[in-house]
């Protein structure tokens, strides 16, 4: 008898759940999607917001300072059952049965990542540690469960990251037009697709920091009143400082050439927190030091643009959510020219889902066998199957 793994990668069509939670810890994204081999069709699409204590405790785990071994392996499991009640939720409210999922793929939640690697010996190692128990999921859920992503990517000497750039292809790849994906999480990446393009000839990479920056920024100008600027009001109503701005964009990781990879380590609360004293030291209002940092992510996607692809791409494609932010797309708009701006929501995927659908996507290659990591992306030195499988009840 054939066991349940190798049925699964037998069927045509598959239900997949993904799960993502991103660099800003607000809570999980949850997606229900029917994948074939050439159509993804999204069902359902969900966020549900981590309790606010439970936010602050994940979010000491992204501080090394903070960061104890008791809470990190008590949250990896508290995280799992988290995950697992998104699941179950979302069939709940949406009316989908439980048994209709076939395949769970979670991406986790980030809490280190080291792609420049550190040494052991005369080697450099990369790691990277995702937590939300994948065991704790597949149990609660009965669904088989994809997990763990990076690692192997990593272990064939990639950075684990971009990952995105093989659902970027499944999705979005065209025969006659350039495509650029551009992600705006808290980190911003992109996947530029040359029409009529094999896998081979993908070019993907980070582009720098995307709302991570503007969230703290803004949470520090309104004493925590608010953690993000909606629609990129206030940095609307403000005037970058080119002075400052230009020393930002002074930041190494921009210059560096891809494959690279980037994360809370080059630009998460501490950069943030520096940023905002020196603009203060120079007197700048509020609305100036979140319209100066907004100017940074779109110059900072640009500048990798003009560097780092190939050509400007005939269709730029947002999501994540600083698609939301309108002062940051107007600038994308203005610098870009000649490419058409969209948002994957053109394409039946909202801005919000996309990273969800994606992981969705990368645990159905897994249990079709397929490679799913790009190395021109990572640097890995060839294509490998990404994730760990727990079968489920």
């Amino acid at each position: 008898m054939k066991n349940r793994i190798t049925k699964l990668a037998e069927k045509d069509k598959m239900r997949v759940v993904g799960l993502m939670s991103g660099t800003s810890a607000d809570g999980v994204d949850v997606a229900v999607v029917d994948i074939r081999a050439r159509s993804v069709h999204l069902l359902a699409f969900a966020v549900y917001p981590y309790p606010p204590a439970l936010r602050r405790k994940i979010l000491k785990l992204f501080q090394p300072e903070s960061a104890r071994l008791a809470d990190i392996c008590h949250y990896n499991f508290v995280l799992g059952g988290v995950f697992a009640e998104a699941v179950t939720r979302l069939c709940n409210d949406r009316g989908i049965t439980l048994r209709s999922i076939d395949l769970v793929g979670s991406h986790g939640q980030t809490i280190y990542h080291n792609p420049k690697g550190k040494r052991y010996g005369r080697n450099r190692i990369r790691s990277t540690l995702q937590i939300g128990e994948a065991s704790v999921i597949a149990q609660r859920t009965g669904i088989t469960t994809v997990a763990d992503f990076r690692p192997r990517d990593m272990a064939a000497h990639g950075q684990g990251a971009p990952l995105v750039p093989y659902a970027d292809y499944v999705l979005f790849r065209h025969r006659r037009l350039s495509r650029a994906v551009q992600n705006i999480g808290g980190i911003a990446n992109v996947t530029y697709l040359p029409r009529g393009c094999g896998q081979r000839d993908i070019v993907a990479f980070d582009t720098g920091p995307g709302s991570m920056v503007i969230d703290r920024i803004v949470s520090l100008v309104t004493r925590g009143k608010r953690r993000y600027d909606r629609n990129g009001k206030v940095a609307s109503e403000g005037t970058p400082d080119e002075a400052l701005l230009n020393e930002m964009l002074g930041h190494p990781f921009l210059h560096r050439c891809p494959p690279k990879s980037t994360g809370r380590e080059d630009f998460g609360w501490p950069y943030a927190d520096d940023l905002y004293r020196k603009a203060a030291k120079r007197g700048l209002a509020a609305a100036d030091i979140v319209a100066t940092v907004t100017a940074f992510t779109g110059a900072s996607i640009v500048q990798a643009y003009h560097r780092f692809l190939p050509r400007i791409p005939d269709e730029v494609i947002l999501c994540g959510g600083g698609a939301h932010n309108s002062t940051l797309v107007k600038i994308l708009q203005q610098e870009l020219k000649g490419a058409k701006i969209l948002l994957t929501d053109e394409f039946g995927i909202s801005v919000d889902a996309k990273e969800a659908v994606s992981f969705a996507i990368l645990a159905w290659a897994t249990i079709k066998g397929l490679a799913s990591n790009v190395p021109s992306a990572t640097g890995a030195e060839e294509p490998v199957i990404l994730g760990k499988i727990i079968p489920g009840q």
